[in-house]
């Protein structure tokens, strides 16, 4: 098995918050807006307990889901001119592929060109088996900011995330399949695959 490490995330982007906000704005709901903030001060407050840097998981978070009102048309175009693979799954779902457009909306609209905050971006809703540390900590970060509510699950996974990234993933993968199932809603092939690579690393990533 090989080691899910990375290389350090390189220095901070020159990132103009503002502007990203006053994009938002326009893009998404104040709900939606007030869960991306949540996301941004999670992923902040988190990355120096996993000797990730704050400004990079702040980016990240902030980025997260530029994407997430784009109607399934937009998404499916955008992901077929970028060529993103296509499944069944995605084809029928197309919400889905809202993580990776956003991180091709963050690369066109801001200029964000570090790879590993893209991956982040891009693997904030299915993971990916694999995946960096700040991939692992903005997975995480989505489920478990205060405006996902206090209920007795999610305290358990904001304190597992404190201590151990791979098993606050594979708690997540969990949480989210109770959420799917219970909706009879479908599940994405390489959600599964996450959560057993994250179910491997657990014994690795306590602290």
């Amino acid at each position: 098995m090989s080691d899910p490490s990375s290389p350090p995330v390189s220095p901070p982007i020159s990132l103009h918050r503002e502007a990203v906000l006053a994009w938002l704005e326009t893009q998404v709901s104040p709900q939606r807006l007030a869960h991306i903030l949540g996301v941004e001060a999670t992923a902040k407050a988190l990355a120096p307990l996993h000797g990730l840097d704050p400004e990079a998981a702040a980016t990240a978070g902030l980025l997260h889901d530029l994407a997430k009102f784009f109607p399934p048309a937009r998404l499916l175009a955008i992901a077929q001119a970028e060529g993103i693979p296509l499944d069944p799954v995605l084809e029928q779902v197309p919400h889905l592929l809202h993580a990776e457009i956003s991180a091709v909306v963050a690369r066109q609209e801001f200029h964000v060109h570090d790879p590993v905050i893209l991956n982040a971006i891009r693997h904030h809703t299915l993971g990916c088996p694999g995946m960096a540390p700040l991939s692992c900590l903005i997975f995480v970060a989505d489920a478990i900011e205060p405006q996902r509510g206090d209920d007795p699950a999610l305290l358990a996974l904001r304190r597992a995330s404190r201590k151990n990234l791979y098993k606050a993933v594979r708690k997540t993968c969990d949480l989210v399949f109770e959420h799917l199932l219970a909706h009879h809603k479908t599940i994405h092939p390489r959600l599964i695959e996450t959560r057993n690579w994250a179910l491997q690393w657990e014994k690795y990533g306590e602290k």
